[in-house]
């Protein structure tokens, strides 16, 4: 195994994880951890989650004391490179445990051989329905991070083929994870989120920023056909034309079942319909180095906690956890953190000092990871490496 390929760990982490696995095995050997193994039954759907986008090959610069002006050069003190795109949410989903599976196109040069193999080699996600395209230039972005912020710069075509044109019917799966589109609505009945939809899978919405600012209600009328939408309060005001994020909430919520409004280093809100219940939960204090793929971290810890079944303040917690620590590493689906990490973290929350209002709302907000966490075996999977350099300062 090369050095792109191996998983790295802040503890002590045994043989049993490898990046020599495959899609069978998700949510075991990978992960160390199976968080919805009380739910499983033997016929119930082979994935957790299936997902499609374009998977990007990222490279990432950080330690930049500032951007370069006309003419400079400006050294960086760490780099990176990754799977990118929709990738960020399929190694997020993984590495929290749940069975993922993605539908992309992937180049055959060798940015797109890297991707697909950091994907299905190290991460454990099954790429059975995504395709290699001959004479297709994989998208790239160079993504820079200054001041807590990002800067991106990407290169791309269009797939050579539709979604449901590549994927046909998608395998079953408990949910879907999608960006709403009005080139392939949901809700036409012969897309592959509908073929999903009809085999049971509850749809996770969440939407791109309108750069038309047209902002167009049939956008919302998707939500009919979706179990979950996942904005945040920019997308969500600017939809609903409402002037706060609770306005904006509660507009969605008469959509949507679950309504789910993230506000940055505000936190989050949220009301499920489905269960009557309205939550609010702060972000972290955390020292943000990269933003990258924090919203698809949400995301997918998000939807573990509705499959699990857990209560809405404690899926919202857990979302802003996960997504907090991403945002403390470099670099997207490299920042991904799994459940080593989130149990290193509880442990360390536990037995640091009291140190006052703060550090006492922590351990009482997460205190259900008291249940959770003693499951968690040491070989749990953790944050990885992956880069086509053989030596990475990220």
């Amino acid at each position: 195994m090369d050095e792109a390929t191996k998983r790295t760990a802040t503890d002590d982490v045994t043989g049993e994880v490898t990046a020599e696995v495959t899609g069978a095995v998700i949510g075991q050997t990978v992960t160390g951890f199976d968080p919805l193994a009380h739910i499983r039954t033997p016929d119930g759907p082979r994935f957790d989650v299936f997902l499609q986008g374009m998977v990007f090959l990222d490279i990432i610069f950080t330690g930049l004391p500032r951007m370069p002006r006309e003419g400079q050069e400006v050294w960086a003190e760490g780099m990176g490179s990754c799977p990118g795109g929709i990738a960020n949410l399929a190694v997020a989903a993984s590495r929290l445990g749940l069975r993922t599976s993605l539908g992309a196109a992937f180049g055959d040069d060798d940015y797109g051989e890297f991707c697909w193999r950091t994907l299905a080699q190290q991460e454990g996600v099954d790429l059975s329905t995504s395709r290699r395209y001959p004479d297709w230039h994989s998208p790239v972005t160079v993504s820079v991070a200054v001041e807590g912020d990002r800067n991106m710069i990407t290169h791309g075509h269009a797939e050579p083929q539709t979604p449901t044109q590549m994927i046909g019917h998608p395998p079953r799966s408990r949910a879907v994870l999608l960006d709403l589109d009005l080139h392939e609505p949901i809700g036409q009945g012969d897309g592959w989120a509908d073929r999903a939809r009809a085999d049971g899978a509850l749809i996770f919405a969440d939407v791109g920023w309108d750069a038309t600012g047209r902002w167009d209600f049939g956008v919302l009328d998707q939500l009919e056909h979706c179990h979950a939408f996942l904005p945040n309060q920019g997308e969500a005001m600017a939809y609903t034309r409402t002037r706060t994020a609770r306005e904006a909430l509660y507009s969605l919520a008469d959509r949507v079942p679950l309504a789910v409004v993230t506000q940055g280093p505000d936190g989050a809100i949220a009301y499920d319909s489905s269960t009557g219940e309205e939550s609010v939960v702060p972000a972290l204090w955390v020292d943000a180095i990269d933003p990258t793929g924090a919203g698809d971290v949400f995301a997918a810890s998000l939807t573990l906690g509705t499959l699990a079944g857990w209560p809405l303040d404690d899926r919202l917690a857990f979302a802003s956890l996960c997504s907090s620590l991403a945002v403390q590493q470099v670099g997207g689906s490299l920042a991904a953190p799994g459940w080593g990490d989130i149990a290193d973290w509880w442990h360390r929350t536990l037995r640091g000092p009291d140190t006052g209002a703060y550090h006492r709302s922590l351990r009482q907000r997460y205190a259900f990871l008291d249940d959770i966490v003693p499951q968690v075996p040491v070989s749990a999977v953790r944050r990885a490496s992956a880069t086509i350099a053989r030596l990475s300062d990220a």
